[in-house]
């Protein structure tokens, strides 16, 4: 049998300007959800230090991805995310976080970084699938969570904003004296 030795060069990634010293922030994936039209599917990325969902919209093939790993079902035969994560282990390496490292044209990039520190330049769907199907570490931009985040408010938070308008709708200047 003939093995052989696969090379790949360290390949810039994104070649827009992101400061290599950018902050990262510590993300959670909250799931996938549909987005705000019937075809559209989002994965959900929350903030928890600044309280903002960034929602990213991906394919379907990702969406199931991130959404069966995050199930804990186990597909009978690899998918493709798997396989990437199987063929990293079965090589001696390993994946130690994911970075969404921009968001440019309304593409959101992201790296792949390995345990010896190679970065390996991915689109931020599949960075996100492998990162839930090898349990690392997501970090995202945080000019990237500023610019794209969505404030989250609860149905409890709507609910006492909706009671504090209608007190002040109702208010007069003796309600505060």
């Amino acid at each position: 049998m003939t093995s052989f030795h696969l090379t790949v060069p360290p390949v810039p990634s994104y070649r827009g300007s992101v400061s290599g010293d950018a902050p990262m922030v510590h993300v959670d994936v909250l799931g996938v959800r549909r987005g705000t039209t019937e075809h559209d599917l989002v994965v959900l990325l929350l903030d928890d230090a600044s309280e903002l969902v960034v929602p990213i919209v991906i394919g379907p093939r990702e969406a199931n991805a991130i959404a069966t790993a995050q199930s804990g079902r186990t597909p009978p035969r690899p998918m493709t995310h798997d396989l990437l994560c199987d063929l990293l282990a079965a090589s001696g390496s390993s994946i130690d976080h994911v970075e969404i490292i921009a968001l440019d044209s309304g593409i959101y990039f992201a790296e792949i970084v390995l345990g010896n520190g190679r970065r390996v330049d991915s689109r931020a769907s599949d960075a996100i699938a492998v990162a839930v199907r090898s349990g690392c570490t997501v970090l995202c931009s945080a000019e990237v969570v500023a610019t794209s985040g969505v404030e989250v408010v609860s149905a409890a938070q709507r609910r006492d904003i909706e009671a504090f308008k209608l007190f002040l709708d109702g208010a007069g200047p003796e309600d505060f004296a």
